[in-house]
């Protein structure tokens, strides 16, 4: 899923295409994408965009008329840009925004579609979409001291709930939590000012980072290469590679359909932390060191 770094450069890449254009037509394709009725879509068209906002991992783009059309592009959502139209089919390309300046298509890989798109007026509108988590980049660490430890959960799942941080995702937590040599499960509450700063630094840097980095991949073109998975990454997506620090191999944690990757040594001290679905086939033959995990795998 685009996180906060993806977006902001998407957003950059649309400042630059359509802001101050008019968008003269919108097209669907795809039967579940629209998921708002009123404002009806056909009010958007003939409408000058003002202004982008990045609305958690949401793309936030408002026109003249105080319509807002709002994209998320869920796991597999893209955007590309053309300057020839396209025609939406509902299997690959769910939607088709014509500017005078260009064509902003939206495409969603694989058979089950979750992208949405939602046409709403004005400021509350927007609110109505917004999960009302702070913008890690610009809060101080008391604000995000406060947010991290208003409840007791794992790093893991306050980094990417949307309620408490805007835009942090399963990729940028694993990479955020290895730089600051943090275990994804830790519980917030218990951790010391110390490394609440030491996280709040991470976020920052990694975030920053990455914004950098996929701006200097895109060199001023539309990013087509949206990927959550990424060789420059230290952790995510890395199971069983060397850990850039340490070398130790990288570990992971699967759950559903995600996985949470980290570095045995760089962050739980040593201890392999149990992933559900082998930890529960094992029993007490889980092993609780990365030795004892190699040595199981012999």
């Amino acid at each position: 899923m685009p996180e906060l770094p993806d977006i902001a450069v998407y957003l950059e890449a649309l400042e630059a295409r359509i802001l101050g254009h008019t968008l003269e037509r919108v097209r669907i394709g795809g039967p579940f994408l629209l998921r708002t009725a009123e404002p009806p879509l056909a009010s958007v068209e003939g409408h000058q965009v003002r202004e982008l906002r990045r609305l958690g991992k949401r793309i936030a783009i408002g026109l003249d008329n105080d319509l807002w059309l709002v994209l998320h592009l869920m796991i597999a959502g893209r955007l590309h840009w053309s300057a020839k139209t396209k025609t939406p089919d509902g299997r690959r390309t769910l939607a088709v925004f014509e500017f005078d300046s260009g064509v902003l298509t939206l495409t969603e890989a694989g058979s089950r579609k979750r992208a949405s798109l939602h046409v709403v007026s004005g400021e509350s509108g927007l609110a109505s979409l917004d999960p009302g988590g702070m913008d890690v980049l610009a809060e101080p660490l008391e604000r995000f001291a406060a947010a991290l430890t208003s409840a007791s959960h794992t790093l893991k799942r306050s980094l990417t709930d949307p309620r408490l941080f805007s835009g942090i995702g399963n990729a940028y937590s694993d990479e955020i939590l290895h730089r600051a040599g943090l275990s994804p499960v830790a519980l917030t509450q218990r951790l010391t000012a110390e490394e609440i700063a030491r996280l709040h630094t991470a976020v920052r840097e990694t975030l920053l980072e990455w914004v950098s980095i996929l701006r200097t991949d895109a060199a001023g073109k539309f990013p087509e290469k949206v990927t959550a998975f990424r060789d420059e990454m230290a952790v995510h997506g890395r199971y069983g590679k060397p850990c850039p620090r340490c070398g130790a191999k990288i570990q992971r944690i699967r759950y559903a359909s995600n996985e949470t990757n980290y570095c045995v040594r760089c962050q739980t001290g040593g201890k392999l932390l149990a992933d559900r679905g082998l930890s529960r086939l094992l029993r007490q033959d889980w092993p609780k060191t990365l030795e004892g995990w190699e040595e199981l795998r012999k």
